[in-house]
């Protein structure tokens, strides 16, 4: 199987053509290939194929090969594969995910998409459609009990279900151990990610992130968005904020007249190769 490797704030993904190729037993092969001893290493595995309704598809799974619905870093790197690869020569696209239609903006330098601009759409805020169980409108620095301690979550869908923790310094954040204990508790029903986040100030945020079915990750995308939504609503920030996550950095940008979220932050090519599957 030939693959590229690529990233995004060092949310790392294999990437396969399938406009051209057919892979059996994905899960398996997603676990495979992301093993980061026995594999090439990666948060997952995401497959680009053609699409009728957009000009392309992303088809992504996480690294214990379960499916994805979106993911923001991989999204900007599937435009910078198809245009780097002469696939098309667009500098706008629309690509198809499990959460609908994006559109998106490349920033071209010397033939090569450096940065790209991501229509996120709209937050999700109602809990059923997170989803997440509860009889409110919307949660808001809602109590949830972890182990024995309370927590105040505050939940939004950016295509993912999200919980988003308020904390005073992230680095101080037990993830490995608190991060499946929100992942698996009985108010998510479709588990979740969760979110610990730390205002810098009005502007600037810094995050991480632990993704269901992947663990921590050095960054998300539908994360950034989704934490940054969860500051407007608690007045921490204002609509345009930097994130600072641990693979590098995101700009988020929400237009209230809209009700969309844009996403902009780079796409790396990291190498190319050829596995056995």
């Amino acid at each position: 199987m030939k693959f590229t490797k690529m990233q995004g704030c060092g949310n790392d993904y294999v990437y396969v053509d399938c406009t051209k190729n057919v892979i059996d037993r994905i899960p398996e092969t997603a676990i495979k290939v992301s093993d980061r001893h026995f594999g090439i290493g990666a948060d997952g595995l995401i497959l680009i194929r053609t699409s009728e309704t957009a000009d392309f598809m992303m088809d992504m799974y996480n690294n214990d090969g379960s499916k994805g619905k979106m993911c923001g870093n991989g999204i900007r790197c599937v435009a910078k594969y198809v245009y780097d690869n002469g696939m098309t020569d667009k500098k706008q696209l629309r690509i198809e995910t499990l959460s609908g239609i994006k559109e998106l903006d490349l920033t071209i330098e010397n033939g090569k998409v450096t940065y790209v601009t991501v229509n996120m759409g709209a937050p999700i805020t109602k809990p059923s459609l997170i989803p997440v169980i509860s009889d409110k409108e919307i949660l808001i620095k809602e109590p949830i009990t972890i182990g024995d301690q309370v927590y105040d979550i505050t939940c939004v869908s950016m295509g993912n279900p999200h919980a988003i923790v308020f904390v005073e310094d992230t680095n101080a954040v037990p993830i490995e151990t608190l991060g499946p204990k929100f992942d698996f508790h009985k108010i998510f029903p479709e588990r979740v990610n969760t979110e610990f986040v730390q205002v810098v100030d009005r502007n600037h945020i810094q995050m991480r992130v632990w993704e269901r079915g992947s663990g921590e990750t050095l960054a998300c995308g539908t994360g950034s968005c989704a934490s940054v939504i969860a500051c407007i609503l608690n007045g921490f920030t204002e609509n345009e904020v930097t994130v600072s996550l641990l693979g590098g950095e995101l700009k988020i940008r929400y237009e209230e007249e809209q009700n969309t979220v844009f996403m902009t932050g780079p796409a790396v090519t990291v190498f190319n190769g050829e596995i056995e599957i």
